[in-house]
């Protein structure tokens, strides 16, 4: 199949490698895609490729929406939402303010993040997933107290039906929740980690199994506490 992934964030990254080990065909957009983590990146995975936002989206069978959540809307305009008609959307993003804000919180809206790409890509069949998931256990998880389990959402059965065989090939067998309002559910569960490092439980632990995004800002703030600690 072929996978277009929009975002070159760690988890668009890790789910793009997960996609070339089950041999299928990946192209990331990026709005830079000769950035210096990409380049590494399709070192790796040398069968995948790169290109704009519009050359992904126009490439995937399947699409993937992995660009931070203040990028999402402009991702969607550079990659044409005509793109999306059709297709089975992966959403994976999570609606929190950008780590520029005085601190993390989940973006002020009546609804979830899904919901709103549902409305802003009707002719698309979105479903989410990988909310509360650290990228680093995205391809085949293995945790001690045994196989854990995916919880997904949508309005359209076949789509979500489709996206649980791909993610049982990747180790997650899935539990629907039911229609994609179920994001309201699902999208909060990130705050957890945001909660957990705010309080100053910053662990190697935590980290591995924490957002990229959530842990450069969880780091930051511990650096922050200390300098002021020591003033």
């Amino acid at each position: 199949m072929k996978i277009g992934i929009l975002g070159s964030t760690c988890v668009g990254q890790s789910l793009g490698h997960g996609f070339v080990e089950q041999g299928n065909e990946v192209k990331i957009g990026a709005r830079n895609p000769k950035q210096e983590g990409l380049v590494h990146w399709l070192s790796e995975n040398k069968s995948a490729s790169v290109g704009s936002f519009a050359e992904a989206a126009a490439f995937g069978e399947l699409l993937i929406l992995a660009a931070d959540w203040n990028e999402t809307e402009d991702a969607i305009k550079q990659a044409n939402p005509k793109n999306f008609s059709g297709k089975v959307v992966l959403d994976v993003s999570n609606p929190l303010d950008s780590v520029a804000s005085e601190s993390w919180k989940r973006a002020e809206q009546p609804d979830s993040g899904g919901e709103r790409l549902q409305r802003r890509l009707p002719g698309a069949r979105v479903v989410g997933a990988f909310n509360p998931t650290g990228n680093a256990h995205i391809f085949h998880p293995n945790f001690e107290e045994g196989q854990p389990e995916l919880f997904i959402c949508g309005n359209d059965a076949a789509a979500k039906k489709e996206v649980a065989g791909l993610l049982a090939d990747f180790g997650w067998p899935v539990v629907d929740l039911g229609p994609i309002e179920a994001s309201r559910y699902l999208e909060p569960l990130a705050m957890g980690w945001v909660t957990h490092g705010l309080n100053g439980r910053c662990s190697r632990r935590f980290c591995a199994r924490s957002h990229c995004a959530y842990l450069s800002f969880c780091l930051e703030a511990t650096r922050s506490q200390g300098q002021t600690a020591q003033m």
